[in-house]
């Protein structure tokens, strides 16, 4: 199948302000591309583009005063099939685990796996290792948090959402992958498109979604809290410990995001 997606994002600022920016497709996607995937300012600025650390495509400007428009368009290949669920996935014990996936155990900016330990264990301990204990875990996730985009706030973490119960699928991720860690399963952030493709249209306004990956078996596989069911046509932009490490935006002066508007859809063929 084909899909179009893409955003037009427009940033105001009273001053030039330097910002690092996450709006590029992840690099494994690429094969996939149809058309290019090209980021568009305006007005015309000097940009460059960088990979950081965790392999995401990262890119560097300075803001002008006043606004600037960031808007790309773009068609890309997708399999059409809901995502994988491997059902028969083994957890490894820590001690075998390679060295670069270990720092996917750890605690971060979002995700306090200190707060959340006795937590995890104490609802999970009991289940077996592997898939099922991470089913259980987005099971329980999935029903302890309400979504609600009116009460997104960019400085909840995964304790304060599994205090309040209350989020969008950023926050979902946050807290589902914690406890995650908390029990020795290693799991990263990821952030993309996910449109509503082969599922009833929601009524929240199109937004990039937030979901995670947890290593098992010698791999990578997707793990989604706030659906909690395969979905088709996800499209990766970043991966990181959390939601600071993938932000669409970091701005290192003042500010705002005026207008913000993201599409993912089912492509046409003609």
């Amino acid at each position: 199948m084909r899909i179009k997606a893409g955003y037009e994002l427009t940033y105001e600022c009273p001053q030039p302000t330097p910002m690092l920016l996450c709006l590029n497709i992840h690099p494994s996607r690429r094969a996939d591309l149809l058309t290019p995937q090209t980021v568009v300012f305006s007005p015309a600025v000097e940009t460059w583009d960088y990979l950081d650390s965790f392999g995401n495509v990262c890119t560097r400007v300075t803001a002008p005063a006043g606004s600037m428009t960031v808007s790309t368009e773009f068609i890309i290949h997708d399999t059409g099939r809901p995502d994988y669920v491997p059902v028969d996935a083994i957890q490894h014990e820590v001690r075998d685990l390679p060295d670069e996936v270990l720092l996917y155990l750890l605690g971060s900016r979002y995700c306090e796996t200190d707060k959340l330990g006795d937590i995890a264990w104490s609802l999970f301990g009991h289940t077996a290792p592997g898939w099922p204990r991470v089913k259980a875990v987005l099971d329980f996730v999935h029903n302890h948090i309400r979504f609600d985009y009116q009460l997104a706030d960019k400085t909840r973490s995964a304790f304060d959402g599994y205090q309040q119960k209350v989020g969008v699928c950023r926050d979902f991720a946050h807290l589902a992958l914690t406890l995650c860690r908390c029990l020795n399963i290693p799991a990263r952030y990821c952030t993309g498109y996910l449109g509503d493709i082969k599922v009833e249209h929601s009524s929240s306004p199109m937004d990039f979604s937030g979901w995670f990956e947890v290593f098992l078996g010698g791999h990578w596989y997707t793990a989604d809290a706030r659906h909690n069911k395969p979905r088709v046509g996800r499209i990766l932009m970043a991966i990181g410990r959390d939601a600071t490490d993938v932000a669409i935006s970091t701005q290192f002066g003042p500010g705002v995001l005026s207008r913000f508007e993201v599409v993912t859809e089912e492509a046409d063929y003609a």
